[in-house]
């Protein structure tokens, strides 16, 4: 019975992957702009919320210098691949932007490489605030280098294209009939790098890599003491979760078509821990969860304003949206720590890669009598 149970699980894991990458491949189809443009938020998005999940969730290291790392990739990419003699704005170097985009990501860990031996040295609230440190450089930066970031002012994001196919208005593509545009195209690259990342994160939270991050966000000592280099992988974290950033920091740009010092401060990263404690901390899934809460519920609002100002005319739509994600944080706080993936994950025991907190059974001491108080009773199991 189990063994034939398993074969019709797999098989509806398997339908059920198959209709989903068939809804994927045609939505672009059916929706309309504003629905596309929300699901490529969300993808890149999400991207980020899985870098910021591995160094959070899976490693322990509380970081707020997720906003500096996706101003870095934004920059990056619009620097190399803007246009060498623009008519307004800062140049660029003109290079290809599929280039750019494999260029924003590297630069993104290499200036993650360069600041991870801050975060093998610290940990917990410490790390917290000394990252939050490199928010605050960022926005000096993003206003100081003009003739890169375009100051204050900002500038605009360069047209993604792969290998000379443009990902943007230009060129006739009819499909079935329906013109593909901008966001029709971008819809697939946001899905694509979505699926490649959240693959790539999947299986290096389930190997050796996972076991040995969750090994140091548990237990350091122990940790040491069976031969893990507690630093090292603090460092491999670090740059991990930047190389995610800089990703999502390219989708962030081509998304919103330009790049300013406002967009990254440090409510973008409290934004991204909201996501992550949302979705469920050391989750994948979650992070997509948490991600798509997080940025769908602020465009819908933003698109369905006249309703907003007719029910709450004192809030706008964005000040309304941190009021509900805000109290969606603190009833996940109260009723599910371990987030929304826990919710899939209950059936089958408790949430995995998510310490927990639970009653262990109690099994009486020898010469102990079964109704006396044990203090070692309740202890903490960590998974």
């Amino acid at each position: 019975m189990s063994d034939r149970r398993g074969v019709l699980t797999r098989v509806l894991f398997a339908v059920a992957i198959v209709g989903a990458a068939v809804l994927l491949l045609i939505a672009p189809l059916y929706l309309d702009t504003f629905a596309l443009r929300v699901g490529f938020a969300i993808c890149g998005t999400a991207i980020g919320a899985i870098g910021l999940n591995i160094l959070t969730g899976a490693a322990g290291q509380l970081s707020l210098a997720h906003a500096f790392f996706i101003a870095i990739g934004a920059v990056t990419y619009c620097y190399l691949a803007g246009d060498p003699s623009p008519a307004s704005g800062p140049a660029g170097l003109g290079v290809s932007p599929e280039i750019a985009l494999v260029a924003a990501v590297v630069v993104t860990s290499l200036v993650g490489l360069a600041v991870s031996p801050m975060a093998s040295r610290l940990s917990g609230l410490n790390l917290g605030v000394a990252s939050l440190a490199l928010v605050f450089i960022g926005q000096w930066l993003l206003a100081t280098l003009v003739a890169i970031t375009g100051g204050f002012q900002g500038r605009s994001t360069p047209d993604f294209s792969l290998f000379g196919f443009p990902f943007s208005n230009s060129g006739d593509v009819i499909v079935l009939g329906v013109p593909f545009e901008r966001f029709e195209r971008l819809w697939y690259l946001g899905v694509v790098l979505l699926i490649a990342c959240a693959w790539a994160a999947r299986n290096l939270l389930r190997g050796r890599p996972g076991r040995a991050l969750r090994m140091v966000r548990d237990q350091e000592l122990a940790a040491a003491v069976t031969g893990i280099d507690v630093r090292a992988w603090k460092r491999h974290a670090f740059v991990l979760s930047s190389g995610f950033a800089g990703l999502a920091g390219v989708l962030f740009a081509l998304f919103v078509g330009s790049i300013a010092p406002v967009s990254f401060t440090m409510e973008l990263s409290v934004q991204y821990l909201v996501m992550i404690v949302i979705g469920g901390l050391g989750s994948i899934g979650g992070s997509i969860a948490g991600a798509a809460f997080v940025t769908g519920v602020p465009l819908l609002l933003q698109r369905y304003s006249e309703v907003v100002e007719v029910v709450t005319p004192a809030l706008t739509p964005a000040s309304l949206s941190r009021y509900i994600y805000g109290l969606v944080l603190i009833l996940v706080l109260l009723l599910q720590p371990a987030g929304i993936a826990a919710l899939w994950s209950r059936r089958r025991g408790l949430p995995r890669f998510v310490p927990v907190l639970r009653r262990a059974p109690h099994t009486p001491e020898p010469g102990r009598m079964p109704g006396s108080i044990d203090p070692s009773h309740d202890k903490e199991v960590t998974l």
